[in-house]
């Protein structure tokens, strides 16, 4: 690998230190006119990977640069302890070491960002990863359609922040964007930030239910206003998931509340991305939209699984110059 994607590399492994956003008091006219015009919103996200070419080396760091920002998932019906655990030693070796070594990185240490599982599993993945520095995220809130009490969900998320989520992904009440009642959706979200405590929140707005673009920036402005430190697009159990349309909106509407309050806002696609020029395609929004500093684990995540393998079968090819069977490069 040459030096300038070595550099890339190292550039994204660590997590940066980032000063958490405070939130800050509920402002509808901050978002209230806000109209998204979806044709615009599509041509633009139609230029995203088509107006540079990343190749050979360049495409190589591209890749492990978007494998450091994996929250490697498993939200099955039939999750395990033993999937779990396996899962987890994935997280901490993700690609093998022969390739590794060819590339030239073998001593950076490359992991996933998180390990993100059910509540039930969490504690079963805090032990898998002890000494490992890969923080546990847990879906919550009634995940994934967040149809259940608000006490039953602030309960949860305090159960699983008391068992070792350092990370909480909850689901917002969609029916409070459809109905437009953003201050609920305000105080909602602001119970969540103080259950959380100290461990991050993620808000996932379910855009593919959310029925406009203007919808999308609005519920982003008000988790964000809320105390949120990522907002997510999906919960991947929707029928559309992450697209980069929506990704367009929640990251300009990222953009505009760090321009207002200097606080940076972490943002996570998720659901039905499972291969690397997709991924690459999302890293190049960021840079392009957001700048380099949101290219680290701390402003970046994907929500994964399949992801992760595709990658590794893509370096080996950079590699090799040959393709392998996907089922050589087992997630789990």
């Amino acid at each position: 690998m040459t030096r300038a994607p070595r550099t890339i590399v190292q550039s994204i492994k660590a997590h940066d230190e980032i000063e958490r956003n405070p939130g800050m008091d509920f402002k509808p006219d901050l978002f209230g006119s806000i109209r998204i015009n979806r044709s615009a919103v599509e041509r633009r996200a139609a230029t995203i990977g088509t107006r540079r070419s990343i190749k050979q080396d360049y495409q190589a760091a591209w890749l492990l640069k978007a494998l450091t920002c994996i929250d490697l998932t498993t939200l099955a019906g039939d999750d395990t302890p033993g999937k779990v655990r396996r899962l987890c030693q994935k997280a901490k070796r993700p690609v093998r070491r022969d390739i590794l070594e060819g590339l030239g990185v073998s001593e950076l240490n490359i992991t996933t960002a998180a390990v993100c599982v059910y509540h039930n599993l969490i504690e079963t993945a805090v032990r898998e990863l002890a000494g490992s520095g890969i923080p546990v995220a847990a879906v919550s809130t009634g995940f994934p359609a967040g149809q259940i009490p608000l006490p039953l969900k602030l309960a949860q998320v305090r159960e699983s922040v008391a068992v070792g989520a350092a990370e909480i992904d909850i689901v917002i009440s969609r029916a409070l964007v459809l109905t437009g009642d953003w201050r609920s959706l305000y105080d909602e979200v602001r119970a969540y930030r103080e259950a959380c405590g100290d461990a991050h929140l993620k808000t996932i707005l379910a855009t593919g239910e959310l029925a406009t673009l203007s919808n999308v920036a609005k519920a982003s402005w008000v988790c964000m206003m809320a105390g949120a430190d990522f907002i997510k697009t999906s919960t991947g159990k929707e029928s559309v998931n992450a697209t980069l349309p929506y990704s367009l909106v929640m990251v300009r509407a990222i953009r505009d509340y760090q321009e207002l309050t200097a606080y940076k806002i972490g943002y996570k696609p998720a659901g039905g991305i499972s291969q690397s020029k997709e991924a690459i395609n999302y890293l190049i929004l960021m840079k392009e939209e957001l700048g380099n500093q949101w290219l680290t684990p701390s402003l970046f995540r994907f929500g994964a699984s399949s992801l992760l393998g595709d990658i590794e079968r893509q370096l080996e090819h950079h590699l090799t110059g040959s393709y392998s069977a996907q089922h050589r490069h087992p997630v789990s």
